[in-house]
C-alpha cells in the first residue's frame, strides 16, 4: 500500500477473517442440515418456503403437483446440494430461513473473533467504514453478526454485498463493490483469507491484508501482506 493512501473503507471476508471456519463447516451447515426436513415439512406453505421450492425444482426440470411427493422430491434434492457444497441461491435462502430460526431459539450464536470485534469496533469508533462481502447471502451475514456472542453488531457495518453482485473471485464484483460505495478503489482495503479472492481485489485497484489464522490453518502468501489476526493490522 502506498504510504500516502488514506484508507475511507474496510471491506471484509467473513469465514476464516472475522469469524471460524469452522463454525460455519461444524455448526450453521450440520444444524441446517439436520433440521431440514422438519422445517420443509412444517413450513411447506408458507409462501417464502414454496417460492424456493420453486426455484429449485425450476433449476433442477422437476415438477411434483402432490404436496407428499413434493415435500419428499425437496428434501432430497436440497439435502444432494449440501453434500454437493452447492452455491446456489435456493438452498442459501432455506439455509438462511433454518439459521433464522436457530439464532432466535439460542441453539448457537455467531462466531466472532474477539480480536475482529475490537478492532471492527475501533474502526468504527474512529469513523472508517465498514463493508462485508462474503458468499454467504446478505440475509445470512446479518443473522451471523446480529446474534453474536457480544450481541447485534450490526450497526457496525454501512453495507453488505454476496455473490449477487458476482464472483469473489472475479475483478469485476470489486469494481461493482467501488462503485457502490462511491470511494476510490485505492481508499478500500479489503480483508479476506483467500489469496484468489485478494488476488481479484488488487487487480481492481484495492489494498488487500490477507489473514492467515493459524488455527484455521492459513498458509500465509508472500505476494500479500499477511497478518495472524485484526490487532496486527496497521495502515
Amino acid at each position: 500500500m502506498n504510504s500516502s493512501t488514506t484508507i475511507k473503507a474496510i471491506l471484509v471476508d467473513i469465514e476464516g477473517t472475522t469469524s471460524s471456519i469452522n463454525f460455519v463447516h461444524e455448526v450453521l451447515f450440520p444444524y441446517a442440515r439436520s433440521k431440514l426436513s422438519s422445517f420443509i415439512k412444517n413450513n411447506i406453505t408458507k409462501a417464502e418456503v414454496k417460492k424456493i421450492i420453486s426455484e429449485a425444482f425450476e433449476i433442477e426440470g422437476l415438477e411434483a403437483s402432490d404436496q407428499d411427493i413434493r415435500i419428499e422430491k425437496s428434501i432430497k434434492l436440497f439435502e444432494k446440494w449440501i453434500i454437493e457444497d452447492k452455491k446456489i441461491k435456493p438452498l442459501k435462502d432455506l439455509q438462511g430461513m433454518i439459521w433464522e430460526s436457530g439464532y432466535r431459539n439460542k441453539d448457537f450464536f455467531g462466531h466472532v473473533y474477539e480480536d475482529a470485534y475490537q478492532t471492527l469496533l475501533e474502526w468504527h469508533g474512529s469513523g472508517l467504514k465498514i463493508f462485508i462481502y462474503s458468499s454467504g447471502s446478505i440475509n445470512a451475514q446479518k443473522l451471523l453478526f446480529g446474534h453474536s456472542s457480544y450481541g447485534d453488531l450490526n450497526y457496525l457495518f454501512s453495507g453488505n454485498f454476496d455473490t449477487q453482485i458476482g464472483s469473489k473471485k472475479e475483478f469485476e464484483s470489486y469494481r461493482k463493490i467501488t462503485e457502490a460505495i462511491k470511494l476510490k478503489a485505492s481508499e478500500i482495503m479489503f480483508l479476506s483469507d483467500n489469496s484468489d479472492e485478494l488476488k481479484a481485489a488488487k487487480e481492481s485497484g484495492m489494498n488487500v491484508i490477507k489473514l492467515a489464522r493459524p488455527e484455521d490453518k492459513i498458509e500465509s502468501d508472500i505476494k500479500y501482506l499477511s497478518v495472524k489476526n485484526f490487532l496486527e493490522i496497521n495502515f
